[in-house]
């Protein structure tokens, strides 16, 4: 029930919708506004990034495609798309494109979170792969991961391991120093 439906008494017709129809609704929203996102980020994009931007356009425009059709199979009206999306970023360089792009994936895997928790199995497991894909795409973007996805900013993330293959172990409290000098900051080094 809404807010407002639950101070004035009053039910509204997405209360009477089951969960899991109304949360394929929510994620066909966010599949649709992708879609226009990644449309903007692929004419606004040259190279690599648009590479990029247009085999995410293209996923999401498949995954869109799906949950239309699941939601009609459900005797269900899919929603249509709107005609333009107010974007949180508008790019005009490769550093907004990839913003963007990482909050478009972000907000598309938030979506799917009250999918994840249907009843229904199959959709469960269509919300946890179509979350895989939006975390890997924006991790190939941007690569940091969320200590605690889904809390707070300033809960701390996690840096991604270094790619140079070697690993400095951490110094342990009751191991003693050598010579006095910190290894890692010692001259040659």
């Amino acid at each position: 029930m809404t807010a407002a439906a639950r101070t004035t008494g009053t039910t509204t017709a997405a209360t009477t919708v089951p969960t899991a129809d109304r949360a394929l609704g929510t994620v066909l929203a966010a599949e649709h506004a992708a879609v226009y996102a990644y449309g903007v980020i692929a004419a606004r994009t040259t190279g690599r990034l648009r590479t990029t931007a247009t085999a995410a356009f293209n996923a999401h425009r498949g995954r869109r495609d799906r949950l239309r059709a699941l939601i009609t199979e459900r005797g269900g009206t899919p929603a249509e798309p709107e005609a333009a999306y107010e974007l949180p970023v508008t790019p005009s360089g490769a550093a907004q494109a990839v913003e963007l792009a990482v909050l478009v994936e972000e907000g598309v895997t938030t979506a799917y979170l009250e999918l994840a928790a249907a009843d229904d199995a199959g959709l469960r497991e269509l919300a946890a792969l179509a979350m895989q894909e939006c975390v890997k795409r924006a991790y190939g973007l941007r690569p940091r991961i969320e200590a605690f996805p889904g809390m707070p900013e300033g809960s701390g993330a996690v840096a991604p391991p270094s790619p140079s293959g070697t690993a400095t172990p951490e110094k342990r409290p009751e191991e003693p120093e050598r010579d006095g000098a910190d290894p890692e900051t010692a001259p040659g080094s």
